[in-house]
């Protein structure tokens, strides 16, 4: 797998201060299908080229962050999709009381800074998985209607006993017309490899660099937790 461009990152912390109706905040994900290693990779047609992206956009007033990114991914992408904790490093506190520390969380694995127009746009990148089948059937509504947010991932669910719930060689279901808006309309979407995706996200511009590398730490917190899921039941009754 191709290495990160760290270059890409912001070396040092910022201060900066903007007032309420100059900045707007959003999320993204990068969707993957746990059973196959595929993610979903959305694309459109500008000026004669096919341009590639994950799915993003700006949450709506109330909304959490992390739902906000899942509703995007799915108007976007056509795939619902839940938020995957994951062994990701990070410097959130956890919650009082500290009873213990949880080994894997659903926060974002990276923040995004950019402007757009007059305003800053700041962007939260999460990991998030496609749906099991029975949940697809709980979440079914009628086209138009409000956004459903799925439940949270199990917090006992290892991804083997994820995958499992799926039956031998199932396809995510990928929704048709779930664009908000003439544009979103327009996006296609495919699971892709690993590998495909990063490669044809990091063409050439920042943005798309910063996508690849979304995916890239995606991958390599799934491949992180089988690992350590593994181990875990492996161990002898003595060494547990």
């Amino acid at each position: 797998m191709s290495r990160r461009n760290s270059a890409m990152y912001t070396p040092h912390p910022l201060t900066a201060q903007f007032d309420s109706a100059k900045f707007m905040v959003g999320g993204g994900v990068a969707i993957f299908h746990l059973a196959t290693g595929r993610v979903v990779l959305c694309s459109y047609e500008q000026h004669g080229r096919k341009a590639y992206f994950l799915p993003k956009g700006r949450r709506d007033a109330g909304e959490e962050s992390g739902i906000g990114a899942e509703r995007e991914g799915y108007e976007e992408s056509g795939y619902r999709n839940r938020l995957l904790p994951l062994p990701t490093r990070h410097c959130q506190p956890q919650a009082h009381p500290r009873v213990h520390a949880a080994t894997h969380t659903a926060e974002p694995v990276l923040l995004q800074l950019m402007p757009l127009r007059e305003y800053q746009y700041v962007v939260y990148w999460y990991i998030s998985e496609t749906l099991p089948p029975s949940l697809e059937g709980d979440l079914e509504s009628e086209p138009g209607s409000p956004y459903k947010s799925p439940p949270r991932y199990p917090q006992n669910l290892s991804l083997r006993e994820r995958i499992a719930m799926e039956p031998q060689g199932y396809e995510p279901r990928h929704h048709e017309g779930t664009g908000v808006d003439n544009m979103e309309r327009q996006f296609k979407s495919e699971l892709c490899s690993v590998e495909d995706a990063i490669r044809k996200l990091g063409q050439g511009h920042m943005m798309g660099e910063a996508m690849a590398d979304v995916v890239r730490k995606g991958w390599e917190g799934i491949q992180k937790r089988f690992e350590m899921e593994d181990a875990a039941t492996q161990q002898s009754p003595e060494a547990v």
